[in-house]
């Protein structure tokens, strides 16, 4: 089993491989040379952009010239290249953080990603999930819509856990 991590300040799981990454482009790599996988859980939230040019030196400030102009370009889509990678798992799920119409984005998603499933909630701040201990999630696949009760985010995880492990018959 492999873990692709950003940076956080979780302890690595037991008996897990950890790979630690930066940057979209490293997680992108670091997951398709985790390929072939029999599932593949993509949870992490990288930026959809980063600035093109890329310095390795600080960008100093000039007198009276403003902020630099950055330069930007799309980061690799990691769910929707596992989607469609010809090591493709035999289970891809995804996770969708919607603010608005929490549903139809995440169908679009699983349809745009080649996901089997889209695990979405609503993060606007009314909701206090980001941040908070508890999750209401729905659980999009190709068959329908499962609405999670709201229970504590290690019970979401232990369900996800559990509903994935019956889809592939174990």
């Amino acid at each position: 089993m492999t873990l692709v991590s950003g940076p956080v300040s979780i302890p690595d799981p037991q008996s897990v491989s950890t790979v630690r990454v930066e940057t979209a482009r490293q997680m992108l790599d670091a997951v398709e040379n985790a390929l072939p996988a029999d599932i593949a859980v993509m949870v992490a939230a990288v930026a959809d952009w980063r600035t093109l040019g890329e310095s390795d030196q600080k960008m100093k400030k000039k007198a009276g010239s403003g902020p630099p102009m950055l330069e930007l370009t799309e980061n690799p889509d990691i769910l929707r290249t596992v989607g469609h990678h010809d090591k493709r798992p035999r289970l891809v799920v995804g996770f969708a953080a919607e603010t608005e119409k929490v549903e139809v984005h995440a169908r679009a998603k699983l349809e745009r990603k080649g996901a089997d499933w889209i695990v979405a909630n609503d993060v606007s701040p009314r909701t206090g999930i980001m941040g908070g201990e508890r999750n209401a999630v729905k659980l999009l696949t190709r068959d329908g819509v499962e609405a999670w009760p709201d229970l504590p985010k290690d019970e979401v995880a232990a369900r996800l856990v559990a509903r994935i492990a019956e889809a592939l018959g174990k």
